[in-house]
C-alpha cells in the first residue's frame, strides 16, 4: 500500500535528495531490487491516455521483459538482481484487496452501462454486440497470486531469465533471485527480508550499495528502516495536473525520466531538522537518534 503524494512532498521539501538519472551520471550499485507488481500493472493495462494496452498475454509478457531489460541495463547490478512479485498477503490486506477488486469489477460494468445510456441519449445506434459488457478484455484483478495469468507469467519470467543468462554475459555476473507469487508476502517485504537475511550473514559488507525500484511511497519507510548507509530508490517521474496532461502518452521507459532518491541524504536531512528536539526535550544522542 502506498502513501499518496509522499514522494512528491519529500522531493519538494528536501530537493537535493532526488537526482535525475542520465546515462553519464548513474552511480554504481551492487544490488538491484525490483518491486515487480508496479511493472506488471504498467505494462499490462496502461492508464487512460497512454499507449494502447497489449491485446494478448504474449504482448504483455514482452512488454514486461522489455521494462526489466531497460532497468537492468541502466543500473547494471554487480552482485544481486532480485525480482519480487507479490505473493499471498496477510489476511487483513487480503480482505481489503478482495473488497477493492470486487468494487473495481462492478465499477467497470457500471461505466459500460453509463456509456451506453449516453450514446443512446445522443441518438447513436448501439449494436447488440456492443450492448453486452465485454469481460474478455484484460482484467487487472487477475494480477493476484493463484490466478492462471500469474502462473503463466511466472513460467515466462523463468524462461526469460534463463535465456538472458545464457546469451548475455552481464546477466551472468550478479546472483539472480526470482521470488514468485507462490512465496507468501508482498514484493517489497520479501525484498526487505532478503536484505535483513543478508545483513545477518558473516562477512557481510556494510558498504554494499542498494537500489530498489518501485512506485509505492512506503518503500521510503522500508528503506529507512533497513539501516543501510547506501540505499537509493529508483522510480519514474510522476507528473500531476496540467503537466500530466501535456506529458508523453508513451509507456516506453526509454521515453521517460527516472529519478534516484538517496535515503542516506534524507536521513541526514531528518536528523538535522529534528535536532532541535534534543535540546528542547533534554534528550541525549543515545535516546534521540535517527538510526534508532
Amino acid at each position: 500500500m502506498g502513501i499518496p503524494k509522499f514522494f512528491r512532498w519529500l522531493g519538494g521539501r528536501y530537493p537535493l535528495i532526488c537526482e535525475r538519472v542520465s546515462d553519464d551520471n548513474i552511480p554504481e550499485f551492487d544490488n538491484l531490487y525490483l518491486d515487480m507488481n508496479g511493472i506488471i500493472h504498467n505494462c499490462t493495462h496502461p492508464k487512460d491516455g497512454e499507449a494502447p494496452a497489449p491485446a494478448t498475454d504474449d504482448e504483455r509478457f514482452l512488454a514486461i521483459f522489455y521494462y526489466i531489460d531497460f532497468l537492468f541495463n541502466k543500473i547494471r547490478p554487480r552482485k544481486v538482481f532480485f525480482l519480487g512479485i507479490d505473493g499471498v498477503a496477510p489476511r487483513a490486506k487480503m480482505n481489503e484487496q478482495r473488497a477493492r477488486r470486487f468494487r473495481t469489477a462492478k465499477e467497470l460494468e457500471e461505466q459500460h452501462a453509463k456509456e451506453l445510456r449516453q450514446r443512446r441519449a445522443n441518438g447513436e445506434t448501439v449494436r447488440p454486440e456492443e450492448a453486452e459488457y465485454n469481460d474478455s478484455v484484460f482484467d487487472p484483478t487477475c494480477i493476484t497470486p493463484g490466478t492462471e495469468f500469474m502462473d503463466k507469467l511466472t513460467e515466462a519470467l523463468r524462461y526469460y531469465i534463463n535465456k538472458r543468462v545464457s546469451e548475455d554475459s552481464d546477466w551472468r555476473r550478479p546472483t539472480i533471485i526470482l521470488s514468485a507469487p507462490n512465496v507468501p508476502g508482498e514484493g517489497e517485504h520479501k525484498i526487505m527480508d532478503y536484505i535483513r537475511f543478508s545483513r545477518a550473514q558473516p562477512g557481510y559488507s556494510p558498504n554494499i550499495r542498494h537500489c530498489l525500484y518501485g512506485l509505492d511511497a512506503d518503500l521510503i519507510m522500508l528503506g529507512l528502516l533497513s539501516h543501510e548507509p547506501h540505499f537509493s530508490l529508483l522510480r519514474e517521474e510522476v507528473l500531476f495536473g496540467a503537466a500530466a496532461r501535456k506529458g508523453s502518452a508513451s509507456t516506453d521507459p526509454a521515453m521517460q525520466s527516472f529519478y534516484l532518491m538517496h535515503l542516506s541524504l534524507l536521513r541526514d536531512y531528518l536528523d538535522h531538522e529534528f535536532s532541535g528536539l534534543k535540546a528542547a526535550l533534554g534528550c541525549s544522542q543515545r535516546y534521540l537518534a535517527m538510526e534508532r
